[in-house]
């Protein structure tokens, strides 16, 4: 059974002693369990006869433990933050060129406008990709986190990229997550035209974020991801390290 624990739910097993504790959401259609932390004993069965059909998000030990129960592969994740009080970024981050005929916008547009582009970044055989058709990629992931009820509330220091007919190319989403700061997004057009446009616009934001008055700004790359190498030139360093499975 579930029960509420202030801002954090508790999972207790069958004699009634807390075995896992985690922040209620949403993810692709499945409650989800985030940031899943064990705090009693072979928490395993109780997740697996209360949770079917749950996203848990966890220690890498725990999603492992669930694989070999049955469990479905979502997400292998590195979460990384970047200190902007230690290490403020440069100050021409956030007006740096972004290339000829494209300008960053307020990140305000409706999911629809904001789709193709970003449809487009995560390709099949992409970590990130969702597997379901483009109406539900749409209506399960990137409308939700826009409007701010997966990740929280997006941040003035978010913004897209268009080109010259007003069309979006590129996104950087930063949300308020529960208080902290996070790259909800990061993504571009596929073409040599916009080689390197999402490590600029990440600069750009991360310039405005510390204008803001942001202490840090932290996210989760996917393992595999070679946007991974990306961040750690910009100063995003390891935190931990994530996995994500559905319950079966």
């Amino acid at each position: 059974m579930t029960e509420n624990d202030e801002q954090r739910q508790t999972l207790t097993n069958a004699h009634g002693v807390p075995v896992l504790t985690y922040e209620r959401g949403v993810r692709d259609g499945h409650p989800w369990a985030d940031l899943a932390e064990v705090v009693g004993p072979d928490p395993v069965d109780t997740i697996v006869a209360g949770m079917s059909g749950w996203a848990v998000s966890g220690s890498v030990e725990l999603g492992e433990q669930l694989l070999r129960r049955g469990a479905r592969p979502m997400r292998h994740a590195h979460e990384m933050r970047r200190d902007l009080i230690a290490s403020p970024p440069p100050a021409d981050w956030s007006s740096r060129p972004l290339g000829d005929g494209l300008r960053a916008v307020a990140c305000d547009r409706a999911a629809e406008a904001v789709f193709p582009a970003w449809r487009a970044a995560f390709p099949a055989g992409h970590p990130d990709h969702h597997p379901g058709s483009d109406e539900q990629a749409l209506n399960e992931r990137l409308a939700p986190l826009l409007a701010g009820s997966v990740l929280g509330p997006v941040l003035a220091c978010s913004a897209l990229v268009v080109d010259e007919a007003d069309q979006v190319v590129a996104g950087a989403i930063i949300t308020d997550r529960d208080g902290r700061p996070w790259v909800a997004d990061v993504f571009r057009r596929p073409g040599t035209r916009y080689a390197g446009l999402g490590a600029e616009l990440l600069r750009r934001v991360l310039g405005a974020a510390a204008a803001d008055g942001l202490r840090d700004v932290s996210l989760a790359v996917s393992d595999g991801n070679p946007a991974r190498r990306v961040y750690e030139k910009l100063g995003f360093e390891l935190i931990a390290t994530s996995l994500t499975v559905v319950v079966p």
